[in-house]
């Protein structure tokens, strides 16, 4: 007997065409034979169903960024490394995704923090043709970049309101966008007419009071990290950016330090105090790490330990060796403003050990990707937490 509650999938209004549709298959031929579908290889080996009914911005980012191929330079399971939704614990906590889902600078947000850049447009501040230049450009490069789209549901004549997926193709001559809807359990992939799309991004998120839009993702050049990652431990992501953007600058003024050596110790005392476990550490020695990966992070943890910062951070916590490597990794990953307020002597010091001519290319690579995480969420601190009904699209 079938269950009488609950839903199974809901049928497409008849304005979208289904993919698997005979008229669907028919116009990925066509949009094929444009070349209007490189994109969809890659996308299409990665399709994913949103884990969470809330999860559909961080079900749309593991889609893009396995097919970008971003090793997250983190275990999955077993000794794979692999992006799944429980990897983007960045910007914002997992739980407060699970209730409310997330905005589009939290997407952007999550996106810089997990090595991809993205360039990211509202509806509202744009146009159609600028949306049609990139949903043509990602569609036309099996290479990146890949669309994601973030609308309104209510704009398609679907149920529910605000919603993340990739879009994976363009057919020209009948100007329809291929959406891989990652609520598949609800809705299949279908061809949309790109003015109701762009129409659909218009009507403001109830969480921001803006319009919402798309943003086009690409592989950033340093990749992911090796062997330093954000960690929030016990604080929530937004009080993390705040300590670092705020109190940490106020910190070392009211220190007044005059040397470098001073304000390294007034960093590592305020660090090790208020936020020792931002920044986390991979075990070399951890059981199925891959040997090409191991010896990475060994060549990488040797390049920071001879850095004449790593010396000073590991004389003021008296040897700990882990702490010092986390705190050093953070003092050079943080943005040049932090050290703003510090007197010239102290500051031009300080600014010769975090400068990239003390550091290892593969040391500088790995300091540039939590730098990118840091201003990430420094720019986050200013955007609204999602609110319950920002992203209602799975009902």
């Amino acid at each position: 007997m079938m269950p009488d509650e609950g839903f199974y999938r809901r049928p497409l209004p008849p304005t979208l065409v289904p993919f698997a549709s005979a008229e669907g298959r028919a116009l990925f031929r066509e949009a094929l034979a444009e070349g209007n579908l490189e994109g969809w290889f890659a996308l299409a080996e990665q399709f994913h169903t949103q884990a969470d009914p809330a999860f559909c911005g961080l079900g749309t980012l593991v889609v893009a960024l396995n097919a970008l191929g971003v090793d997250p330079g983190r275990l999955w399971k077993g000794p794979w490394r692999w992006y799944s939704e429980e990897l983007l614990d960045c910007c914002l906590p997992l739980e407060a995704v699970r209730s409310a889902g997330i905005t589009l600078d939290q997407f952007s947000c999550l996106a810089r923090c997990n090595g991809v850049s993205p360039s990211t447009h509202r509806a509202s501040d744009s146009s159609v043709q600028a949306f049609r230049a990139d949903l043509r450009a990602a569609a036309a490069s099996s290479e990146g970049p890949v669309l994601v789209i973030s609308y309104s549901r209510a704009g398609l004549g679907q149920t529910g309101d605000g919603h993340f997926s990739p879009v994976a193709g363009f057919h020209a001559e009948r100007d329809l966008a291929l959406v891989l809807d990652v609520a598949r359990f609800k809705y299949p992939p279908h061809w949309v007419p790109v003015p109701m799309l762009w129409a659909a991004m218009l009507p403001p998120d109830p969480a921001t009071g803006r319009s919402r839009g798309w943003a086009t993702l690409r592989r950033r050049a340093s990749g992911s990290a090796v062997f330093f990652r954000l960690s929030r431990a016990s604080l929530s992501w937004p009080e993390v950016a705040r300590r670092l953007r705020v109190e940490l600058p106020a910190a070392l003024v009211a220190a007044r330090p005059q040397r470098a050596s001073e304000a390294v110790g007034a960093l590592t005392a305020w660090l090790a105090t208020e936020l020792a476990d931002v920044v986390e550490a991979l075990p070399t020695s951890l059981v199925g790490l891959a040997p090409e990966h191991r010896a990475q992070a060994d060549a990488l943890l040797d390049a920071l330990r001879a850095t004449a910062l790593c010396a000073a951070v590991s004389a003021e916590l008296a040897g700990d060796a882990p702490a010092a490597e986390a705190v050093t990794a953070l003092v050079l990953a943080l943005p040049d403003a932090t050290f703003d307020g510090l007197a010239p002597e102290a500051r031009a010091g300080l600014d010769a050990m975090r400068g990239a001519e003390a550091l290892s290319p593969s040391l500088h690579a790995e300091v540039g990707v939590l730098r990118e995480q840091l201003e990430a969420l420094a720019e986050a601190l200013d955007a609204p937490l999602a609110e319950s009904s920002a992203n209602a699209c799975c009902r």
